[in-house]
């Protein structure tokens, strides 16, 4: 798609959920209440937007913020009404929400296609039940694998959305999740390694010492491997890490947990990392230079936060200085002793997988 997306949010409180998840407070999240949430808000949203949208933009009306088809039925077709209407107009391309996977039946979905509903993100953050069960999910594994083939019967986009590092969790379990997840064949995933918010159960179970966040370099590596294995099955990932926000921020509403601002590329930085020095392994670079050839866009997760991965490099192999220049062509190509080796950018992801599980060493 050439077209710039661009994403109308409309952030729905929690008059849906039947129950509170130990990590969520979406109250506090949202900072809307009930009785703000109808027609009228909705409308003054999307046109607040479109004030800002020109003609090359592929538009989305996103319902998010609380379990959108477990609201009442009646809130949810005064909402779909504006967002059909805006559809219909063309000014809107696709209409999209998120919600809990035992809020999908039949009925519930013949509901969101009248009023021309795209893609249904599903909520599944686990797929273990005694995880789901240590985090007040409130739905079982069992329920998420019926919904999410209902969903695809019915020809909507299918999303899922996981949260490693849960209570009662470890990383076989979350890659566990992930690979059954995979076998579900969903068209679109986000990751969000869990936090733990202000006012929210999970913040008691630190407290107590009953749970024990991710850090940062776990939740890296534990989300680079996930994101790897939801890549090369040819599965879209579309955000990893929770979205910064005003209230979203260490300082703010995150207590502890693996949280950073820019998460994904931390990630999306490590995997480069593997690739490069894969790549280079085995070579004598002592005093040497490395010259990192790559698009634009891709240098400085090349280059890491920080120059992190500079320094890496010159760690490991004692390089005197690592440089880098763009180029147009789709692969990364590494010059170092007269020589040069390219990196396919699909590589990266295979190459991750084979070093955590030993199949190549660095």
């Amino acid at each position: 798609m050439d077209k710039k997306i661009k994403i109308i949010p409309i952030f729905v409180p929690h008059i849906g959920c039947p129950n509170d998840c130990v990590f969520c407070n979406q109250r506090k999240i949202t900072g809307h209440h009930r009785s703000t949430i109808n027609k009228e808000y909705v409308s003054k949203i999307v046109e607040e937007y479109i004030k800002t949208i020109d003609s090359n933009t592929y538009t989305e009306i996103a319902f998010f913020g609380g379990s959108f088809t477990a609201i009442d039925k009646n809130i949810q077709e005064e909402l779909l009404t504006v967002a059909k209407y805006y559809k219909d107009l063309g000014i809107v391309n696709r209409i999209r929400c998120s919600t809990r996977p035992d809020s999908i039946n039949v009925e519930i979905l013949q509901l969101q296609k009248k009023y021309g509903m795209d893609i249904i993100e599903l909520g599944i953050q686990s797929l273990d039940d005694q995880v789901l069960k240590l985090s007040n999910r409130g739905h079982t594994k069992q329920q998420s694998l019926n919904a999410s083939q209902l969903i695809k019967d019915h020809g909507f986009v299918l999303g899922h959305q996981i949260m490693p590092g849960l209570p009662g969790s470890n990383r076989e379990k979350d890659i566990k999740t992930c690979l059954e997840s995979i076998t579900m064949k969903p068209d679109i995933v986000r990751i969000y390694p869990t936090l733990i918010i202000k006012d929210t159960e999970l913040l008691k179970m630190h407290t107590d010492g009953i749970y024990q966040p991710l850090n940062l370099e776990e939740a890296v590596e534990r989300t680079a491997y996930i994101y790897s294995l939801y890549k090369v099955n040819n599965i879209n990932v579309i955000r990893i890490g929770l979205q910064n926000s005003d209230t979203i921020n260490e300082n703010k509403d995150v207590v502890a947990g693996p949280f950073h601002p820019s998460f994904r590329q931390l990630v999306e930085e490590k995997l480069y990392l593997t690739s490069i020095v894969s790549k280079l392994k085995g070579r004598d670079l002592k005093d040497k230079e490395i010259v990192i050839a790559a698009k634009e866009i891709l240098i400085s997760y090349l280059a890491g936060h920080k120059k992190r991965n500079i320094n890496r490099l010159k760690e490991i192999f004692s390089v005197k200085k690592v440089s880098f220049k763009k180029t147009p062509k789709d692969i990364i190509e590494l010059y170092y002793l007269d020589k040069v080796t390219t990196i396919h950018k699909d590589e990266i992801f295979q190459n991750y997988l084979d070093l955590a599980e030993g199949k190549i060493c660095i």
